[in-house]
């Protein structure tokens, strides 16, 4: 298994080969410039499955078609009512077809440069084959190519044109760019999320399907989520750790419409649990991110990202079966398939209660289930995305397994959570500060008011109501809502699970940077922090600096445990002096910051408070620290 960080890194070396605009953009030119020639030409662009559908003699590329250039040209995805599927398109112009003989292969090459593929030889490989060009006409295949060696001439003349005006009077590194972007923890937790849910464009997700509609984004790529987990992993977790029923495992199913657990006590050793998988029972895994690197270096980095916890489940369900009664969720989930696959129904609540809820379902009875809005099956490769309180059921197909994670986020973290924070706080400084609410209540107010009395109509009811109503009115002046803010950013410090550290960052970190022990108990690599060190946060969502009781304090989340809530929540008091400091280093992430720029009147301070905070791991430098020895 590869390590943690060569893990991210090729989440983000996906999605950076995605972005391939600059190759449609130069076919938009080509099929303009060419669709004027007098002579009967043809270009057919295809998928790799060759599928075609008719289009129009004066169709254009416009932004969807740009999936058809896509190196992953076979995705597609299936929205909420199914009833259409999206496919690449065929596009026909007035090129005329040519024959290329062996020889003409390094001419044809230059129509896909390797800038257009963004260096990605497979991506090159697959748009030269999805053209398809043939005639005997060799004028005309000359014309062609000294056209297009025009127009890449001209585009290459106006990027440097603009390069030099957009570069006068200053020297850029590219090198160093292109490294600080890599090193991003904001850009790269965006990468990632782009990758799971390619193609889909994230602004488009949110607009279109988040907390709004489900969607399932078929791949036809089996293996594009095998690197999270697999069967044999599972039965690996469970040989080499101690995994508890209930705690860490589940054993369930769901037959005749009876949902069942059957969770022995004690250690879940493998024989056991595979037993109960030979009967038809289901596995599901509670946290499997706490036995499985990958897996939490997904989660993980998708809290930057999020801004909350993100946690996951795995299921594993034999062939034919069920493991669980329709219900509905309090999370946005996010199913990965990760092998077979598992045929899944969606229904609408009738209840307008249960559109976004708080709290997960009961078990429905198939009685009970509404409007059937989604029936599909998700293969090995797809994602299927659910917005809370969508009523669900999966079963597997009589023929083939089925294994997947669900990525669950945004539980607990809606305005009515964020109100709960808000106003009893806002309530307990109106009593102190206003008079009003310290008045006692009329005399007889029992008398008009309760169950008994709640249909009556009075007068005293209304000016009871009009009181009460000023007051709530009143409650408004004393709301804060940093402080509300900060209490949410508690609650998801203590969920959060650690960060991931890349090798770059474990090694300007107190992870590997330091003193160390050597042979016959000398200790080496002594290091200080000093004025030219430049610091900055090791992520911006594991660190909240708030004022408590007249004391100032730093919840983080550097040190939590990848088992869910096993640590109280930690933190650290700081003097009011060193307030400024710390203010100024989180607002300057993703940026680092040089010690003495700390807005810190003494130097030892400034040196004292950066050491403090390096050492819980709240913070890393650009460089490896020097050694004194």
């Amino acid at each position: 298994m590869a390590s943690e960080n060569e893990q991210i890194s090729a989440f983000a070396a996906y999605a950076m080969k995605r972005k391939n605009i600059e190759r449609s953009l130069q076919l938009l030119k080509l099929q303009k410039i060419h669709s004027n020639m007098n002579e009967k030409n043809s270009v057919q662009v295809v998928n790799k499955e060759k599928n075609t559908l008719p289009s129009s003699s004066n169709e254009t590329l416009n932004k969807n078609d740009k999936q058809s250039f896509s190196p992953k040209s076979s995705n597609s995805i299936t929205k909420k009512n199914l009833n259409t599927k999206e496919t690449n398109s065929l596009m026909k112009s007035k090129y005329k077809k040519f024959n290329y003989n062996k020889n003409k292969k390094k001419k044809k090459k230059k129509l896909l440069s390797a800038n257009d593929c963004h260096g990605n030889d497979e991506a090159t490989t697959d748009l030269e084959n999805s053209f398809s060009i043939s005639g005997d006409n060799n004028s005309q295949m000359n014309q062609l190519e000294g056209e297009t060696m025009k127009i890449n001439k001209k585009t290459k003349k106006r990027k440097r044109n603009k390069k030099l005006r957009s570069t006068k009077n200053m020297n850029i590194n590219y090198d160093i760019v292109h490294d600080n972007f890599l090193k991003n923890p904001v850009i790269k937790s965006k990468l990632l999320f782009e990758w799971l849910i390619h193609p889909l464009e994230i602004n488009k997700f949110f607009k279109t399907n988040w907390e709004k509609a489900p969607v399932h984004v078929k791949r036809n790529n089996s293996n594009y989520y095998k690197i999270l987990m697999s069967t044999p992993i599972i039965d690996k977790i469970l040989r080499e750790h101690y995994i508890l029923f209930t705690k860490n495992i589940d054993i369930t199913s769901y037959i005749d419409g009876i949902r069942e657990t059957h969770n022995p006590s004690g250690r879940a050793v493998p024989t056991v649990v595979w037993d109960y998988y030979s009967n038809g029972c289901s596995v599901r895994m509670l946290n499997p991110q706490t036995f499985l690197p990958r897996l939490h270096t997904l989660n993980a980095t998708l809290q930057e990202y999020f801004g909350c916890f993100v946690g996951a489940n795995s299921y594993l369900t034999p062939p034919g079966s069920q493991g669980f009664a329709p219900h509905y969720d309090d999370i946005e989930a996010f199913i990965l398939q990760i092998e077979g696959k598992k045929r899944w129904r969606l229904y609408k609540s009738s209840k307008s209660s249960d559109c976004l809820p708080r709290y997960s379902s009961k078990d429905f009875d198939q009685s009970e289930l509404g409007e059937l809005i989604l029936d599909t099956v998700v293969e090995a490769g797809d994602l299927l995305y659910l917005p809370r309180g969508t009523i669900h059921q999966g079963e597997t197909i009589y023929n083939s397994h089925s294994l997947h994670v669900t990525l669950s986020v945004y539980q607990k973290n809606s305005w009515g959570d964020f109100l709960e924070k808000l106003l009893p706080d806002a309530l307990q400084k109106a009593i102190a500060n206003d008079v009003h609410f310290r008045h006692g209540l009329p005399l007889d107010y029992l008398k008009y008011f309760g169950f008994v009395h709640s249909t009556n109509k009075s007068d005293y009811r209304n000016s009871f109501r009009e009181n009460v109503e000023c007051l709530i009115n009143r409650i408004i002046e004393h709301i804060d809502i940093d402080k509300a803010a900060d209490e949410m950013a508690k609650s998801h410090i203590h969920d959060f699970l650690p960060p991931v550290l890349v090798d770059y960052e474990r090694q300007c970190s107190i992870a590997q940077d330091g003193e160390r022990m050597t042979k016959e108990g000398v200790v080496e690599n002594h290091v200080e922090i000093e004025l030219n060190t430049k610091i900055r946060l090791l992520r911006s969502h594991c660190i909240r600096l708030v004022e408590e009781s007249d004391t100032y304090r730093i919840y983080y989340s550097c040190e939590n445990s990848k088992e869910y809530h096993e640590y109280e929540p930690q933190f650290l008091e700081v003097d009011e002096k060193f307030v400024p400091a710390i203010k100024e280093i989180i607002c300057r992430f993703p940026q680092f910051v040089e010690v003495e720029e700390l807005p810190i009147t003494e130097q030892d301070d400034k040196i004292l408070i950066v050491r403090d905070l390096w050492e819980r791991g709240i913070l890393i430098t650009k460089d490896p620290l020097c050694t004194l020895d």
